[in-house]
Protein backbone atom coordinates (compact mmCIF):
# COMPACT_ATOMS: atom_id res chain seq x y z
CA UNK A 1 0.00 0.00 0.00
CA UNK A 2 3.01 2.71 0.86
CA UNK A 3 4.85 2.03 -2.16
CA UNK A 4 1.55 2.37 -3.98
CA UNK A 5 0.74 5.69 -1.77
CA UNK A 6 4.31 6.77 -2.73
CA UNK A 7 5.40 5.48 -6.41
CA UNK A 8 2.05 4.77 -8.60
CA UNK A 9 -1.38 6.65 -6.91
CA UNK A 10 -2.31 9.71 -9.31
CA UNK A 11 -1.55 11.52 -5.93
CA UNK A 12 1.81 10.41 -4.84
CA UNK A 13 2.59 10.94 -1.33
CA UNK A 14 6.24 12.16 -1.66
CA UNK A 15 6.94 12.89 2.12
CA UNK A 16 6.59 10.03 5.20
CA UNK A 17 5.68 13.01 7.62
CA UNK A 18 5.56 10.44 10.61
CA UNK A 19 5.59 7.41 11.78
CA UNK A 20 4.98 5.93 15.89
CA UNK A 21 2.28 3.62 17.77
CA UNK A 22 -0.73 3.92 20.39
CA UNK A 23 -0.77 1.73 22.95
CA UNK A 24 -4.61 1.11 22.74
CA UNK A 25 -5.39 -0.92 25.69
CA UNK A 26 -6.90 1.74 28.11
CA UNK A 27 -8.31 3.35 25.89
CA UNK A 28 -12.29 3.85 26.76
CA UNK A 29 -13.23 5.72 23.86
CA UNK A 30 -12.66 3.38 20.54
CA UNK A 31 -15.51 4.29 18.10
CA UNK A 32 -14.22 3.15 14.35
CA UNK A 33 -11.06 1.97 16.06
CA UNK A 34 -10.50 -2.06 15.23
CA UNK A 35 -10.04 -3.51 18.30
CA UNK A 36 -6.50 -4.44 18.89
CA UNK A 37 -3.44 -3.81 21.63
CA UNK A 38 -1.37 -1.65 19.52
CA UNK A 39 -1.83 0.89 16.70
CA UNK A 40 1.28 1.68 14.48
CA UNK A 41 0.01 4.59 12.70
CA UNK A 42 1.72 6.33 9.29
CA UNK A 43 1.72 9.85 8.59
CA UNK A 44 1.48 10.90 5.16
CA UNK A 45 2.04 13.89 2.76
CA UNK A 46 1.31 14.50 -0.84
CA UNK A 47 3.26 17.99 -1.32
CA UNK A 48 2.18 17.66 -5.25
CA UNK A 49 -1.87 17.63 -4.80
CA UNK A 50 -1.70 19.25 -0.69
CA UNK A 51 -3.21 15.86 0.75
CA UNK A 52 -2.71 14.04 3.83
CA UNK A 53 -3.13 10.62 4.89
CA UNK A 54 -3.24 8.50 7.91
CA UNK A 55 -2.82 4.87 8.01
CA UNK A 56 -3.06 2.89 10.95
CA UNK A 57 -2.34 -1.04 11.44
CA UNK A 58 -3.81 -2.61 13.98
CA UNK A 59 -1.29 -5.30 16.11
CA UNK A 60 -2.20 -7.42 19.26
CA UNK A 61 1.08 -7.45 21.70
CA UNK A 62 4.21 -9.69 19.99
CA UNK A 63 2.75 -8.88 16.54
CA UNK A 64 5.31 -7.37 13.90
CA UNK A 65 4.82 -5.56 10.77
CA UNK A 66 6.77 -4.69 7.85
CA UNK A 67 10.23 -2.29 8.20
CA UNK A 68 9.13 0.42 5.20
CA UNK A 69 13.01 1.39 4.91
CA UNK A 70 13.04 0.37 1.49
CA UNK A 71 10.05 2.58 0.30
CA UNK A 72 10.88 5.42 2.54
CA UNK A 73 14.34 5.65 3.75
CA UNK A 74 13.27 8.51 6.53
CA UNK A 75 11.31 5.12 7.93
CA UNK A 76 14.89 4.03 9.65
CA UNK A 77 14.80 5.90 13.21
CA UNK A 78 11.15 6.52 13.16
CA UNK A 79 11.09 2.58 13.19
CA UNK A 80 13.61 2.54 15.62
CA UNK A 81 11.52 4.58 18.26
CA UNK A 82 8.82 2.59 17.90
CA UNK A 83 10.53 -0.18 18.58
CA UNK A 84 12.33 1.86 21.69
CA UNK A 85 9.44 3.18 22.80
CA UNK A 86 6.53 0.63 23.02
CA UNK A 87 8.26 -2.94 21.53
CA UNK A 88 6.52 -2.94 18.33
CA UNK A 89 8.43 -4.77 15.88
CA UNK A 90 9.14 -4.22 12.19
CA UNK A 91 10.66 -7.12 10.11
CA UNK A 92 13.44 -6.54 7.63
CA UNK A 93 14.78 -3.44 9.20
CA UNK A 94 18.82 -3.69 9.13
CA UNK A 95 19.36 -1.96 12.58
CA UNK A 96 16.66 -2.16 14.77
CA UNK A 97 17.87 -1.28 18.75
CA UNK A 98 17.27 0.91 20.53
CA UNK A 99 17.22 4.61 19.84
CA UNK A 100 16.75 6.93 22.36
CA UNK A 101 17.18 4.94 25.91
CA UNK A 102 19.83 3.26 26.92
CA UNK A 103 20.66 -0.31 25.82
CA UNK A 104 20.22 -2.01 28.89
CA UNK A 105 16.74 -0.11 29.61
CA UNK A 106 14.35 -1.88 30.92
CA UNK A 107 10.82 -2.03 29.33
CA UNK A 108 9.43 0.56 26.81
CA UNK A 109 8.40 4.18 28.03
CA UNK A 110 5.44 4.88 26.07
CA UNK A 111 3.74 1.87 27.10
CA UNK A 112 1.09 2.44 29.39
CA UNK A 113 2.34 0.16 32.14
CA UNK A 114 5.39 1.63 32.16
CA UNK A 115 5.95 4.37 35.19
CA UNK A 116 5.59 8.42 34.71
CA UNK A 117 7.58 9.04 37.18
CA UNK A 118 10.71 8.01 38.81
CA UNK A 119 8.89 8.25 42.40
CA UNK A 120 6.48 5.73 40.73
CA UNK A 121 10.12 3.46 40.18
CA UNK A 122 11.82 1.39 42.78
CA UNK A 123 15.22 3.10 44.32
CA UNK A 124 18.00 3.39 41.73
CA UNK A 125 20.95 1.13 42.48
CA UNK A 126 23.97 0.63 40.43
CA UNK A 127 26.15 -2.53 41.07
CA UNK A 128 29.07 -3.10 40.31
CA UNK A 129 28.15 -6.10 37.78
CA UNK A 130 25.63 -3.83 36.60
CA UNK A 131 28.05 -0.98 36.41
CA UNK A 132 30.66 -3.32 34.26
CA UNK A 133 27.26 -4.88 31.98
CA UNK A 134 26.61 -1.03 31.21
CA UNK A 135 30.06 -0.50 30.23
CA UNK A 136 29.96 -2.96 27.93
CA UNK A 137 27.11 -2.60 26.26
CA UNK A 138 29.09 0.89 25.33
CA UNK A 139 32.17 -0.54 24.01
CA UNK A 140 32.63 0.50 20.44
CA UNK A 141 32.63 -2.43 17.96
CA UNK A 142 32.73 -1.24 14.12
CA UNK A 143 30.92 -3.77 12.72
CA UNK A 144 27.68 -3.76 15.05
CA UNK A 145 27.48 0.04 13.50
CA UNK A 146 27.99 -1.08 9.73
CA UNK A 147 31.45 -0.37 9.43
CA UNK A 148 34.58 -2.72 8.43
CA UNK A 149 37.90 -2.58 9.71
CA UNK A 150 40.21 -2.70 6.64
CA UNK A 151 39.54 -2.84 3.34
CA UNK A 152 42.50 -3.60 0.10
CA UNK A 153 45.02 -1.40 0.71
CA UNK A 154 43.65 0.51 3.78
CA UNK A 155 43.31 0.04 7.21
CA UNK A 156 40.40 2.30 8.23
CA UNK A 157 40.27 4.81 11.50
CA UNK A 158 37.37 5.53 13.74
CA UNK A 159 37.14 8.73 15.64
CA UNK A 160 34.24 9.60 17.57
CA UNK A 161 33.26 13.44 16.80
CA UNK A 162 30.98 14.20 20.30
CA UNK A 163 28.73 13.56 21.95
CA UNK A 164 30.44 16.60 23.78
CA UNK A 165 31.95 19.03 21.25
CA UNK A 166 31.28 22.65 20.31
CA UNK A 167 30.66 21.94 16.57
CA UNK A 168 27.50 18.90 17.67
CA UNK A 169 25.33 22.21 18.96
CA UNK A 170 24.53 19.53 21.87
CA UNK A 171 24.79 16.33 22.95
CA UNK A 172 25.18 14.42 20.08
CA UNK A 173 27.54 12.05 18.94
CA UNK A 174 28.65 11.07 14.91
CA UNK A 175 30.91 7.79 14.90
CA UNK A 176 33.19 8.35 12.09
CA UNK A 177 34.88 5.52 9.71
CA UNK A 178 37.72 7.69 8.10
CA UNK A 179 40.13 6.60 5.14
CA UNK A 180 42.70 9.72 6.21
CA UNK A 181 40.40 12.39 6.22
CA UNK A 182 37.95 11.47 3.59
CA UNK A 183 34.99 10.01 5.62
CA UNK A 184 33.89 6.62 4.49
CA UNK A 185 30.95 6.25 6.93
CA UNK A 186 29.10 8.99 9.40
CA UNK A 187 26.72 7.30 11.76
CA UNK A 188 24.77 9.48 14.28
CA UNK A 189 24.00 8.63 17.83
CA UNK A 190 21.09 10.40 19.52
CA UNK A 191 19.64 9.63 22.85
CA UNK A 192 21.44 11.72 25.03
CA UNK A 193 19.20 14.06 25.60
CA UNK A 194 15.75 12.19 26.15
CA UNK A 195 13.47 13.86 28.41
CA UNK A 196 10.35 12.22 27.90
CA UNK A 197 8.02 14.76 26.31
CA UNK A 198 5.32 12.36 24.84
CA UNK A 199 5.15 10.71 27.88
CA UNK A 200 4.89 13.91 30.34
CA UNK A 201 1.98 14.72 27.98
CA UNK A 202 0.00 11.83 29.51
CA UNK A 203 0.52 12.86 32.66
CA UNK A 204 0.03 16.82 32.90
CA UNK A 205 -3.46 18.52 32.07
CA UNK A 206 -4.10 19.95 28.70
CA UNK A 207 -3.24 23.42 30.16
CA UNK A 208 0.07 22.82 32.57
CA UNK A 209 1.82 20.58 29.81
CA UNK A 210 2.14 24.09 27.73
CA UNK A 211 5.24 24.96 29.24
CA UNK A 212 6.96 21.49 28.84
CA UNK A 213 6.50 22.71 24.45
CA UNK A 214 8.84 25.25 25.62
CA UNK A 215 11.65 23.15 26.03
CA UNK A 216 11.30 20.87 22.69
CA UNK A 217 13.30 23.52 20.16
CA UNK A 218 14.54 25.65 23.07
CA UNK A 219 15.10 28.16 20.76
CA UNK A 220 11.66 28.48 19.24
CA UNK A 221 9.57 29.71 22.29
CA UNK A 222 6.08 30.20 21.69
CA UNK A 223 6.47 28.56 18.25
CA UNK A 224 6.61 25.41 20.46
CA UNK A 225 3.32 26.74 22.00
CA UNK A 226 1.37 27.26 18.47
CA UNK A 227 0.85 23.65 17.19
CA UNK A 228 -0.03 22.53 20.61
CA UNK A 229 -2.79 24.95 21.69
CA UNK A 230 -4.21 25.14 17.64
CA UNK A 231 -4.86 21.07 17.86
CA UNK A 232 -6.31 21.10 21.47
CA UNK A 233 -8.54 24.16 19.79
CA UNK A 234 -9.76 22.32 16.99
CA UNK A 235 -10.52 19.35 19.53
CA UNK A 236 -12.11 21.43 21.71
CA UNK A 237 -13.66 23.90 19.09
CA UNK A 238 -12.56 26.96 20.17
CA UNK A 239 -12.68 30.23 18.39
CA UNK A 240 -9.17 32.48 18.79
CA UNK A 241 -10.42 35.91 18.44
CA UNK A 242 -8.27 37.85 15.27
CA UNK A 243 -6.49 40.13 18.14
CA UNK A 244 -4.89 36.73 19.91
CA UNK A 245 -4.27 35.19 16.50
CA UNK A 246 -2.30 38.61 15.30
CA UNK A 247 -0.28 38.72 18.79
CA UNK A 248 0.65 34.65 17.98
CA UNK A 249 1.57 35.38 14.83
CA UNK A 250 4.51 38.54 16.10
CA UNK A 251 5.34 36.67 18.89
CA UNK A 252 6.05 33.26 16.76
CA UNK A 253 8.05 35.51 14.20
CA UNK A 254 10.16 37.24 16.45
CA UNK A 255 11.27 33.62 17.73
CA UNK A 256 11.57 32.97 14.26
CA UNK A 257 14.26 35.59 13.90
CA UNK A 258 15.98 35.15 17.18
CA UNK A 259 16.72 31.40 15.89
CA UNK A 260 17.80 32.39 12.96
CA UNK A 261 20.36 34.63 13.77
CA UNK A 262 21.77 32.18 16.57
CA UNK A 263 22.06 30.01 13.24
CA UNK A 264 23.24 32.63 11.20
CA UNK A 265 26.04 33.26 14.06
CA UNK A 266 27.04 29.98 14.80
CA UNK A 267 27.29 28.76 10.87
CA UNK A 268 30.05 31.42 10.31
CA UNK A 269 31.44 30.66 13.37
CA UNK A 270 31.77 26.73 12.76
CA UNK A 271 33.70 27.66 9.80
CA UNK A 272 35.78 29.56 10.98
CA UNK A 273 34.35 33.29 11.02
CA UNK A 274 34.74 34.38 14.87
CA UNK A 275 33.14 37.69 15.19
CA UNK A 276 29.76 37.76 13.29
CA UNK A 277 28.22 35.38 16.01
CA UNK A 278 28.94 38.25 18.70
CA UNK A 279 26.86 40.56 16.57
CA UNK A 280 24.34 38.39 15.80
CA UNK A 281 23.89 37.39 19.30
CA UNK A 282 23.80 41.16 20.58
CA UNK A 283 20.77 41.30 18.19
CA UNK A 284 18.96 38.78 19.80
CA UNK A 285 19.42 40.11 23.22
CA UNK A 286 17.77 43.23 21.84
CA UNK A 287 14.56 41.23 20.07
CA UNK A 288 14.46 38.95 23.42
CA UNK A 289 14.50 42.71 25.81
CA UNK A 290 11.20 43.38 23.40
CA UNK A 291 9.84 39.69 23.93
CA UNK A 292 11.11 40.33 27.91
CA UNK A 293 8.64 43.20 28.05
CA UNK A 294 5.58 41.99 26.10
CA UNK A 295 5.24 38.47 27.85
CA UNK A 296 7.68 38.80 31.04
CA UNK A 297 10.10 35.66 29.83
CA UNK A 298 13.20 35.50 27.45
CA UNK A 299 13.68 32.43 25.96
CA UNK A 300 10.82 30.47 27.57
CA UNK A 301 8.10 32.63 27.55
CA UNK A 302 5.56 29.93 28.03
CA UNK A 303 2.74 32.72 26.63
CA UNK A 304 0.08 31.16 24.35
CA UNK A 305 -2.78 29.68 26.25
CA UNK A 306 -6.04 27.41 25.07
CA UNK A 307 -7.99 30.08 23.18
CA UNK A 308 -5.79 32.75 23.22
CA UNK A 309 -2.64 34.40 25.22
CA UNK A 310 -1.42 34.74 28.42
CA UNK A 311 -2.40 38.81 29.27
CA UNK A 312 -2.57 41.76 26.65
CA UNK A 313 0.08 43.55 25.05
CA UNK A 314 1.77 46.02 27.47
CA UNK A 315 2.13 50.23 27.30
CA UNK A 316 4.46 51.11 24.60
CA UNK A 317 4.77 47.52 23.00
CA UNK A 318 4.26 48.90 19.41
CA UNK A 319 7.16 51.25 19.44
CA UNK A 320 9.53 48.98 20.92
CA UNK A 321 8.33 46.59 17.82
CA UNK A 322 8.86 49.11 15.34
CA UNK A 323 11.97 50.43 15.63
CA UNK A 324 13.78 47.05 16.30
CA UNK A 325 12.07 46.57 12.27
CA UNK A 326 13.56 49.46 11.36
CA UNK A 327 16.95 48.90 12.63
CA UNK A 328 17.50 45.50 11.52
CA UNK A 329 17.30 45.16 7.79
CA UNK A 330 21.06 47.53 7.86
CA UNK A 331 22.54 45.08 10.42
CA UNK A 332 21.23 42.10 7.81
CA UNK A 333 23.16 44.43 4.73
CA UNK A 334 26.69 44.54 7.41
CA UNK A 335 26.89 40.97 8.10
CA UNK A 336 26.32 40.12 4.13
CA UNK A 337 28.83 42.02 3.50
CA UNK A 338 30.93 40.14 6.57
CA UNK A 339 29.50 36.49 6.17
CA UNK A 340 27.78 35.30 3.36
CA UNK A 341 30.03 37.43 0.78
CA UNK A 342 32.81 35.83 2.72
CA UNK A 343 35.22 33.74 -0.25
CA UNK A 344 36.63 31.95 2.64
CA UNK A 345 32.98 31.10 3.94
CA UNK A 346 31.90 30.08 0.47
CA UNK A 347 34.45 28.09 -0.52
CA UNK A 348 33.78 26.03 2.43
CA UNK A 349 30.28 25.81 2.03
CA UNK A 350 28.97 25.63 -1.72
CA UNK A 351 28.70 21.86 -3.25
CA UNK A 352 29.07 21.01 0.30
CA UNK A 353 26.67 18.59 1.53
CA UNK A 354 23.93 19.24 -1.52
CA UNK A 355 20.35 17.10 -1.95
CA UNK A 356 17.87 17.57 -4.28
CA UNK A 357 14.24 18.16 -3.64
CA UNK A 358 13.49 14.14 -4.14
CA UNK A 359 16.35 13.55 -1.80
CA UNK A 360 15.08 15.78 0.57
CA UNK A 361 11.75 14.42 0.93
CA UNK A 362 12.79 10.86 0.95
CA UNK A 363 14.62 11.70 3.97
CA UNK A 364 11.85 14.14 5.57
CA UNK A 365 13.07 17.50 4.89
CA UNK A 366 10.93 20.16 5.22
CA UNK A 367 10.63 24.19 5.86
CA UNK A 368 14.33 26.23 5.05
CA UNK A 369 16.13 23.32 4.54
CA UNK A 370 13.77 22.32 1.46
CA UNK A 371 13.38 25.34 0.43
CA UNK A 372 17.21 25.38 -0.53
CA UNK A 373 16.54 22.82 -3.46
CA UNK A 374 14.47 25.05 -5.02
CA UNK A 375 10.94 23.28 -3.62
CA UNK A 376 9.00 26.34 -2.59
CA UNK A 377 6.74 24.61 0.33
CA UNK A 378 5.86 27.08 3.63
CA UNK A 379 2.84 25.93 5.42
CA UNK A 380 2.05 29.79 6.30
CA UNK A 381 1.70 30.06 2.67
CA UNK A 382 -0.01 26.75 1.28
CA UNK A 383 -1.68 25.78 4.33
CA UNK A 384 -2.32 29.21 6.03
CA UNK A 385 -3.32 28.99 9.31
CA UNK A 386 -3.44 31.82 12.15
CA UNK A 387 -4.06 34.54 9.76
CA UNK A 388 -0.86 34.03 7.79
CA UNK A 389 -3.09 34.27 4.44
CA UNK A 390 -3.52 38.11 5.16
CA UNK A 391 -0.11 39.08 5.23
CA UNK A 392 1.88 40.30 2.91
CA UNK A 393 5.31 38.46 2.46
CA UNK A 394 7.28 36.26 0.55
CA UNK A 395 9.01 32.37 0.49
CA UNK A 396 12.85 32.23 -0.26
CA UNK A 397 13.94 29.45 -2.10
CA UNK A 398 17.04 28.72 -3.51
CA UNK A 399 18.75 26.19 -6.16
CA UNK A 400 21.57 23.93 -5.15
CA UNK A 401 20.52 22.47 -2.12
CA UNK A 402 23.86 22.79 -0.29
CA UNK A 403 25.50 24.38 2.93
CA UNK A 404 25.44 27.59 1.39
CA UNK A 405 21.84 27.84 0.24
CA UNK A 406 20.56 26.76 3.58
CA UNK A 407 22.04 29.84 5.25
CA UNK A 408 21.10 31.84 2.15
CA UNK A 409 17.38 30.85 2.54
CA UNK A 410 17.68 31.28 6.21
CA UNK A 411 18.85 34.93 5.74
CA UNK A 412 16.53 35.59 4.18
CA UNK A 413 13.75 34.74 6.16
CA UNK A 414 14.88 37.06 8.54
CA UNK A 415 13.75 39.55 6.55
CA UNK A 416 10.38 38.45 5.66
CA UNK A 417 9.78 37.77 9.27
CA UNK A 418 10.64 41.82 9.71
CA UNK A 419 7.83 42.11 7.62
CA UNK A 420 5.55 40.38 8.93
CA UNK A 421 6.12 41.41 12.40
CA UNK A 422 6.01 45.03 11.19
CA UNK A 423 2.24 44.69 9.88
CA UNK A 424 1.29 43.04 13.05
CA UNK A 425 2.38 46.39 14.42
CA UNK A 426 0.60 48.60 12.56
CA UNK A 427 -2.05 46.93 12.05
CA UNK A 428 -2.83 45.51 15.23
CA UNK A 429 -6.96 44.51 16.07
CA UNK A 430 -8.54 45.49 18.64
CA UNK A 431 -10.40 43.00 21.11
CA UNK A 432 -9.99 40.24 23.58
CA UNK A 433 -7.03 38.46 23.47
CA UNK A 434 -8.51 34.97 24.69
CA UNK A 435 -11.69 33.21 23.43
CA UNK A 436 -14.72 33.43 26.04
CA UNK A 437 -15.12 29.75 26.11
CA UNK A 438 -15.68 27.55 29.56
CA UNK A 439 -13.23 25.28 28.43
CA UNK A 440 -10.53 27.71 28.26
CA UNK A 441 -11.28 30.81 30.60
CA UNK A 442 -12.32 30.75 33.96
CA UNK A 443 -15.60 33.14 34.54
CA UNK A 444 -14.67 36.44 36.02
CA UNK A 445 -13.58 36.19 39.72
CA UNK A 446 -16.44 38.45 40.96
CA UNK A 447 -19.31 35.91 39.66
CA UNK A 448 -17.87 33.00 42.09
CA UNK A 449 -18.65 34.97 44.69
CA UNK A 450 -22.65 35.03 43.57
CA UNK A 451 -23.35 31.19 42.41
CA UNK A 452 -22.17 28.05 43.68
CA UNK A 453 -21.77 26.95 39.88
CA UNK A 454 -19.66 29.56 38.85
CA UNK A 455 -17.51 28.95 41.72
CA UNK A 456 -17.02 25.21 41.16
CA UNK A 457 -16.82 25.79 37.65
CA UNK A 458 -13.64 28.72 38.50
CA UNK A 459 -12.04 25.74 40.83
CA UNK A 460 -12.26 22.69 38.07
CA UNK A 461 -10.93 25.30 35.77
CA UNK A 462 -7.84 25.89 37.83
CA UNK A 463 -7.03 22.46 39.12
CA UNK A 464 -8.16 20.28 36.75
CA UNK A 465 -8.05 22.49 33.61
CA UNK A 466 -10.32 21.49 30.64
CA UNK A 467 -12.30 18.00 29.70
CA UNK A 468 -11.83 17.84 26.14
CA UNK A 469 -13.69 15.56 24.15
CA UNK A 470 -12.99 12.19 22.85
CA UNK A 471 -11.33 13.06 19.35
CA UNK A 472 -8.05 12.75 17.55
CA UNK A 473 -6.27 15.84 15.50
CA UNK A 474 -2.96 16.21 14.06
CA UNK A 475 -1.73 20.35 13.79
CA UNK A 476 1.20 21.31 11.82
CA UNK A 477 3.07 24.74 11.46
CA UNK A 478 6.34 26.07 9.87
CA UNK A 479 8.67 26.25 12.68
CA UNK A 480 11.76 27.65 12.95
CA UNK A 481 13.64 24.50 11.84
CA UNK A 482 10.78 23.00 9.45
CA UNK A 483 7.61 21.62 9.74
CA UNK A 484 6.65 20.70 14.19
CA UNK A 485 3.91 18.99 14.44
CA UNK A 486 1.14 17.67 17.32
CA UNK A 487 -1.32 14.34 17.15
CA UNK A 488 -3.24 14.30 20.19
CA UNK A 489 -5.68 11.92 21.51
CA UNK A 490 -8.43 12.61 24.02
CA UNK A 491 -9.79 9.68 25.53
CA UNK A 492 -12.21 12.89 27.44
CA UNK A 493 -9.92 13.46 30.18
CA UNK A 494 -7.89 15.68 31.52
CA UNK A 495 -4.75 14.93 30.18
CA UNK A 496 -4.24 13.59 26.99
CA UNK A 497 -4.48 9.86 26.11
CA UNK A 498 -1.68 9.79 23.89
CA UNK A 499 0.45 13.13 22.26
CA UNK A 500 3.21 12.31 19.71
CA UNK A 501 5.49 15.45 18.85
CA UNK A 502 6.86 15.31 15.67
CA UNK A 503 9.93 17.59 15.14
CA UNK A 504 11.33 18.72 12.00
CA UNK A 505 15.58 18.13 13.85
CA UNK A 506 14.70 14.17 14.20
CA UNK A 507 14.94 13.41 10.61
CA UNK A 508 17.22 15.84 9.75
CA UNK A 509 20.38 13.80 11.36
CA UNK A 510 19.41 10.77 9.99
CA UNK A 511 20.17 12.35 6.60
CA UNK A 512 24.01 13.35 7.67
CA UNK A 513 25.54 9.37 6.22
CA UNK A 514 23.98 10.81 2.90
CA UNK A 515 25.47 13.64 2.55
CA UNK A 516 28.28 13.81 4.19
CA UNK A 517 30.02 10.27 3.15
CA UNK A 518 33.36 11.03 0.69
CA UNK A 519 33.66 14.42 2.31
CA UNK A 520 36.50 15.67 4.62
CA UNK A 521 36.00 15.59 8.56
CA UNK A 522 36.04 19.66 8.45
CA UNK A 523 33.31 19.36 5.32
CA UNK A 524 31.40 17.69 8.05
CA UNK A 525 31.22 20.82 10.51
CA UNK A 526 29.88 22.50 7.91
CA UNK A 527 27.05 20.18 7.12
CA UNK A 528 26.38 19.57 10.72
CA UNK A 529 25.87 23.83 10.92
CA UNK A 530 24.14 23.91 8.03
CA UNK A 531 21.28 21.58 9.44
CA UNK A 532 20.15 24.08 11.96
CA UNK A 533 19.11 21.68 14.75
CA UNK A 534 18.33 21.39 18.35
CA UNK A 535 19.13 18.24 20.57
CA UNK A 536 16.04 18.87 22.33
CA UNK A 537 14.08 18.73 19.05
CA UNK A 538 15.72 15.48 18.23
CA UNK A 539 15.18 13.50 21.55
CA UNK A 540 12.37 15.23 22.94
Amino acid sequence: MLRYLKEEADDKYELLFDLSAIDERLRQFRDDQPDCDFTVFYHLISLSSDRDLRLKVALDDGESVDSITSIYPVADWYEREAFDMFGVKFDGHANLRRILSPPLWQGHPLRKEHPARATEMDPYRNSPEFQKAQQDSLRFVPEEWGMSRTAEHTDFMFLNLGPNHPSVHGVFRIALQLDGEVIVQAVPDIGYHHRGQEKMAERQSWHTYIPYTDRIDYLGGVMNNLPYVMNVETMAGIQVPERAEVIRVMLCEMFRVASHLLFYGTFAQDVGQMSPVFYMFADRERLFSIVEAITGGRMHPSWFRIGGVCQDLPEGWDRMVIDFCDYMPKRLDHYENMALKNKILQRRTKGIGAYTAAEGLDWGITGPSLRATGHDWDLRKNRPYSGYDQFDFEIPTAANGDCFDRCVVRVEEIRQSLRIIRQCAENMPAGPYKADHRLTTPPPKERTMQDIETLIHHFLNVSWGPVIPPSESATIVEATKGWTSFYSISDGGTMAYRSRVRTPSFPALQQIPFISNGFMVADLIAIVASIDFVMADVDR
